[in-house]
C-alpha cells in the first residue's frame, strides 16, 4: 500500500497476513494498554500480546491492520450492513432482527444421505424444525483487512479506519474475496476526505505455496464427489416422468394468449378460435383441446380505436412425424383461425370479422396481429338489419378464411364474395419444441435442420402461393370472359373493346 501525499519511505507498506491472523491497530494498542478498558476474556488476551509486542521489537505493521472472526468489528459490520444503496436507508423489523443471527462455525448434524432426494415440502413441521429452519443459518467466519488512512503522526482514530478487504469461509469450503486479487489489474485507490485529501493505492495477491500433488488429487475427489451429488440432486427434481418423442418426431407445444382486439364497430367483444392441424403427419392428444373462447369484454378508448383487453390464456400440444425424406416435401404448418363477435344488450351478436394467420416456425416468444375480414351484404336494408335486430352473413367453414384442409381441387374460387376490413385481433404466444434430433448425431440433426427450415419458409411460402393463385385466378377469369365475348368485340390483340 502506497499513499500518494509523502515520498518517505514509510508511507509504503507492505503485509503478508495468514487466515484469521491477527495485526494490531494503533487505535487497539492505545486502547488495550489500559487495563480498565478490558472487560471481556478476548479482551485481555488482546493485552498481553500487545505487551509482549512491546517488550520485543514492537509492531512490524504501522498502517495495515486487520479484524479477526472473533473481534467485535465484524460483529458491528454485520449489523450495520445495508439492504439498499440509499443514504438515508431505515431498517425494517425484520432487518434488525436477521442482524442478531450471527452466522458462525457450529457443529450441524447432516442430513441423512446426505442428498434432498424426497419431501422437498414439509407439510407437517414440527415446532424444533420451525425454530431450527425459519432463517438463514450458513456456518460463516469473517476476516477484514484493514487501513488506518490517517495523516502523518495522527493515527489511531476510528474515523480514518478504511476496509482494504474481505474474506469469508463458509461450511462448504467457499472462499469468498472482496475485492478480487489484483491480479493483472491496476491497483485500488482510496480518496480520503478532510482539509487535505489523499489519494491512496493498494494491490491483494494471494501469495500461498502451491498445493502438494496428495492435495490437488484429494481436492479433485473433492470437486467429483460435490458434482455427483448435485447432479444426483438435480435428477431427484427432475424424476423419471420425463417424457422423450420417438426418433423422427417433433413436438410443439404452444402457450398462447389472446391479448386484445381492436378496431371493430361494435362493443362488447369476444373471441373463438381454434387450430387446426395439417391432415397430414400431424397429430394431438385425445385429451387435447385445440379451440377455446374468451370472455366478453368492453372496448376502452385508445387514440382512434376502441380496443377490447382480453388477457385469456391458452395452451396446446401437437406432434409432427416425418415421414417422407424427399427434398421436395414442404410439410405445412398449423394454422390459428379466429372469429370476432359482438354482443348487445338484448343477447344479440353480430360478426365482426375472421382471421387466421400461421403459428410462427420457431421457438421462443411471437406477438402476431391478425387482421380480420367479414362477409358484406349490400344494401341499406342489409346494414338497418344488422343494426337493429342482428346477425349477418356468417361463414359456414371457418377455414374458409384460408384454403380449406378439405379441398382437393386445383383453384378454390371466391368470385362473388364481397368482403369488408374489420379490425385486428393480438395474439401472444409462447412456442416450445421438442425433438431428440437435437440432442443426437450430427447427421440426424443436419436432416431435421432441413425439415425445420422448409417448416419455418411454410408461411412465407403460403403468404406468397396465396398471391400467386390469386392472379393466377384473375388472368384465368380474364381469359374466359373473353372467351364469351362475341369476336368483334375482341381486338386481334386480345384485349376487349368497349
Amino acid at each position: 500500500m502506497a499513499g500518494g501525499h509523502r515520498p518517505d519511505e514509510d508511507e509504503e507498506e507492505e503485509a503478508v497476513i495468514g487466515w484469521q491472523e491477527k495485526l494490531f491497530s494503533q487505535f487497539e494498542v492505545d486502547l488495550y494498554q489500559n487495563e480498565a478498558a478490558c472487560q471481556s476474556p478476548l479482551d485481555h488476551q488482546y493485552r498481553q500480546e500487545i505487551l509482549k509486542l512491546e517488550d520485543s521489537d514492537g509492531r512490524k505493521n504501522r498502517r495495515i491492520f486487520t479484524y479477526t472472526d472473533s473481534d467485535r468489528f465484524t460483529n458491528l459490520e454485520e449489523h450495520c450492513q445495508k439492504m439498499t444503496t440509499t443514504a438515508s436507508e431505515m431498517p425494517s423489523f425484520l432487518v434488525e432482527r436477521m442482524a442478531n443471527v450471527r452466522r458462525r462455525r457450529q457443529d450441524r448434524r447432516g442430513m441423512e444421505g446426505g442428498i434432498l432426494k424426497s419431501r422437498i415440502v414439509t407439510w407437517e413441521p414440527s415446532e424444533e424444525f420451525v425454530r431450527n429452519n425459519h432463517v438463514i443459518n450458513t456456518p460463516l467466519q469473517t476476516m477484514y483487512i484493514m487501513a488506518d488512512l490517517g495523516p502523518y503522526g495522527k493515527l489511531g482514530y476510528k474515523k480514518y479506519e478504511h476496509v482494504l478487504c474481505t474474506l469469508k469461509v463458509d461450511s462448504n469450503g467457499v472462499i469468498t474475496v472482496k475485492p478480487d486479487f489484483t491480479g493483472l489489474k491496476g491497483p485500488y485507490r482510496i480518496e480520503t476526505e478532510g482539509e487535505k485529501p489523499e489519494l491512496w493505492k493498494y494491490t491483494i495477491d494471494n501469495v500461498s505455496s502451491l498445493a502438494q500433488p496428495e492435495e490437488e488429487e484429494r481436492e479433485q475427489r473433492v470437486f467429483k464427489d460435490l458434482y455427483g451429488r448435485h447432479k444426483e440432486y438435480l435428477s431427484s427434481l427432475v424424476g423419471t416422468d420425463f417424457e422423450t418423442t420417438v426418433p423422427g418426431a417433433l413436438r410443439l407445444f404452444v402457450n398462447g394468449e389472446v391479448v386484445s382486439a381492436q378496431g371493430y364497430e361494435y362493443d362488447n367483444l369476444y373471441v373463438h378460435f381454434f387450430v387446426e392441424l395439417p391432415t397430414t403427419n400431424w397429430s394431438s392428444p385425445a385429451f387435447q383441446q385445440l379451440s377455446g373462447i374468451t370472455q366478453t369484454c368492453a372496448t376502452k378508448s385508445l387514440g382512434m380505436d376502441k380496443v377490447a383487453y382480453f388477457s385469456y390464456p391458452f395452451t396446446f400440444e401437437a406432434s409432427f412425424l416425418h415421414e417422407d425424406e424427399s427434398a421436395g416435401a414442404l410439410p405445412e404448418w398449423p394454422v390459428l383461425y379466429c372469429e370476432v363477435h359482438s354482443l348487445d344488450f338484448w343477447q344479440r351478436y353480430r360478426v365482426e370479422g375472421y382471421g387466421a394467420v400461421v403459428l410462427p416456425a420457431t421457438p421462443g416468444a411471437h406477438t402476431l396481429r391478425v387482421s380480420t375480414w367479414r362477409p358484406l351484404e349490400l344494401g341499406t336494408v342489409a346494414e338497418l338489419r344488422r343494426f337493429f335486430i342482428g346477425g349477418s352473413l356468417e361463414l359456414e367453414d371457418l377455414s374458409y378464411v384460408r384454403i380449406p384442409g378439405t379441398f382437393k381441387g386445383e383453384c378454390l374460387s371466391r368470385f362473388g364474395l364481397r368482403t369488408e376490413t374489420t379490425g385486428s385481433v393480438t395474439f401472444r404466444l409462447h412456442c416450445l419444441q421438442q425433438s431428440r434430433a437435437f440432442m443426437e448425431s450430427s447427421s440426424l440433426r443436419k436432416r431435421m435442420r432441413s425439415v425445420l427450415d422448409r417448416l419455418e419458409g411454410f408461411s412465407q411460402q403460403s403468404s406468397i402461393h396465396n398471391v400467386l393463385e390469386a392472379f393466377r385466378r384473375a388472368r384465368r377469369r380474364m381469359q374466359e370472359a373473353r372467351e364469351s365475348l362475341p369476336q368483334d368485340l375482341v381486338s386481334p390483340s386480345g384485349a376487349m373493346v368497349r
